[in-house]
């Protein structure tokens, strides 16, 4: 394991490059207030101009795929397309009734995934955490508490909440995470600088089967299979599944038919730091 010292600002940080919409955000808020300074009747305008640039960061926000906010990684590169590779991704866990049942159903077509981990859920579950990673997972930064609040955060507290999860995963692994997903994918413009500084990836998604709301499992399946290809990402929940008419959480009742799914297409399932050429 790794000593207790906190690893939040890697050798490997770059500087944050603000994106196009928060550039012209300021540009924006800048433009809005001369305007007023220069001639005052033209404040409706003012007024309207930023109202408008609000609305379309709410929409950034609530857009888990985009990249208005900065860099997101929504599909693995091209190296990983030519392999037939694929990353499935759990998120919310461990828990420890679904995931071991998860990690048999795995071993049993020998697929390597990525567990996007809650650290305080993880901290009650050590042992888990190390089976995961044992049997050739990856554990990876959710937050530390997984507060749906987290897109209304300030910089300081989404930096705290990204460290606390950082430094308690590295500690129970003794791997520093690289990658990193928000609650439901919401995040705000102070995010992709606190990532940066960290050396961290944003991760979202190329398709996710809505696990934890729709008790269906054909149609999470459906969800997650329609035009399925190398290169996608693809998301479920060990942790927080619905429960399907079975009784069981439908994560276990869709991963059988995934699994074989990808054999049928001759898709490799690995994990995100394969499949991103880092490494582990």
């Amino acid at each position: 394991m790794q000593s207790s010292t906190p690893l939040t600002h890697p050798a490997h940080a770059v500087r944050w490059h603000a994106p196009v919409l928060v550039k012209a955000s300021l540009v924006c808020h800048v433009g809005a207030v001369l305007a007023v300074v220069i001639e005052s009747a033209l404040w409706p305008w003012a007024v309207g101009l930023v109202v408008l640039d609000h609305l379309l960061l709410v929409l950034g926000v609530l857009s888990p795929r985009s990249s208005w906010m900065g860099p997101n990684v929504r599909r693995l590169p091209e190296a990983a397309v030519r392999r037939r590779e694929v990353a499935l991704t759990l998120d919310d866990g461990p828990d420890p009734e679904v995931t071991p049942a998860v990690l048999d159903l795995l071993d049993a077509h020998g697929a390597r995934v990525t567990f996007f981990c809650i650290a305080e859920q993880a901290a009650r579950h050590p042992a888990l955490v190390r089976e995961i990673l044992a049997r050739g997972h990856s554990v990876q930064n959710h937050t530390h508490r997984h507060s749906h609040t987290f897109s209304f955060n300030g910089p300081h507290s989404m930096a705290d909440e990204v460290d606390r999860s950082q430094d308690a995963l590295t500690q129970l692994t003794g791997q520093r995470p690289l990658y990193f997903r928000a609650p439901a994918g919401f995040r705000n413009m102070f995010l992709a600088p606190v990532l940066q500084a960290r050396g961290l990836q944003l991760v979202s998604w190329t398709r996710r089967g809505f696990d934890t709301a729709r008790r269906d499992p054909a149609d999470v399946l459906k969800r997650l299979t329609r035009n399925l290809a190398a290169g996608d990402i693809l998301l479920l929940h060990d942790r927080g599944s619905a429960i399907a008419a079975t009784g069981r959480p439908v994560v276990l009742e869709v991963l059988p038919a995934l699994l074989k799914r990808f054999d049928e297409l001759s898709l490799k399932c690995v994990t995100l730091p394969q499949g991103m050429g880092a490494a582990a």
